[in-house]
């Protein structure tokens, strides 16, 4: 949670995996831990050791007054106070692009913090190379994404634009193709070659891709669905379509290829 809005300079967060992630990869982020006193887990007592490691202080508060810095949150015993994460803008990420990375998850419109936060976890495992998301009518970096994406949100950069469409065609220009997945399009996800630099464009809960964010893509692909139901949930047709990427970049060149 970012308080005071933009301009924020505080982020508050807790779950063990992403409290954890923050203290080995960011510890100079960190402003304030606080520790549940009673019972003493495991799991917490590895934090703690970790944040001592990193010459960070420790509060040792009652669970009560965790559960008070994030109402509704399952903190697990543990919350952290950070200056706000870097962000990576469209230019930054475009140079990166051109210095190669060459796999990227672009989200047109998903505005569920958890299916964000597990987005993200995927994206870390499949070895994309950022986020990219429209900066309106998208879900924040809310705690319950930071916690869902189980320490990945430290990992992955969120980029947020202003257009959308503009940006898939700066990709294209950098040397990117863009593959959109749409119930109905025309081409079966595992017909397409996503070898090359790619930017794998899933569209919002429900609606899919806006018809700017269809047009933009060089592709529009499809899962061969086999039963009754007619989509997936973003964040299994995420993983289902970034390890897809994996798996034909582990195979080599197709057979027959120079």
């Amino acid at each position: 949670m970012s308080k005071g809005g933009k301009g924020s300079r505080a982020e508050t967060f807790g779950g063990i995996h992403a409290v954890a992630a923050v203290l080995q990869r960011a510890p100079e982020r960190v402003k304030r831990l606080q520790l549940a006193t009673d019972p003493i887990e495991p799991a917490l007592e590895r934090l703690r050791a970790l944040a001592q490691s990193r010459g960070i202080s420790i509060e040792r508060v009652g669970r009560e007054r965790l559960d008070q810095q994030l109402p509704g949150f399952q903190n697990q015993g543990v919350v952290v106070h950070c200056t706000p994460r870097p962000l990576l803008d469209e230019k930054a990420l475009i140079t990166r692009v051109r210095d190669g990375l060459d796999l990227l998850l672009v989200l047109d419109g998903v505005t569920d913090p958890h299916n964000l936060g597990a987005c993200l976890r995927t994206a870390d495992a499949a070895g994309a190379g950022a986020v990219v998301m429209p900066r309106h009518h998208s879900a924040a970096l809310t705690p319950a994404a930071i916690k869902v994406a189980s320490g990945a949100a430290e990992t992955v950069p969120v980029v947020t634009v202003g257009n959308l469409a503009r940006t898939l065609a700066v990709l294209k220009d950098a040397g990117m193709w863009t593959v959109g997945l749409a119930g109905e399009g025309g081409e079966s996800l595992y017909d397409l070659d996503l070898r090359p630099p790619t930017a794998i464009v899933m569209g919002a809960e429900g609606e899919g891709l806006r018809r700017l964010t269809r047009e933009a893509c060089d592709h529009l692909a499809a899962l061969p669905m086999q039963g009754a139901v007619e989509s997936l949930n973003v964040s299994v047709a995420t993983g289902v379509t970034l390890f897809e990427a994996v798996r034909q970049r582990r195979e080599g060149p197709p057979a027959g290829s120079a």
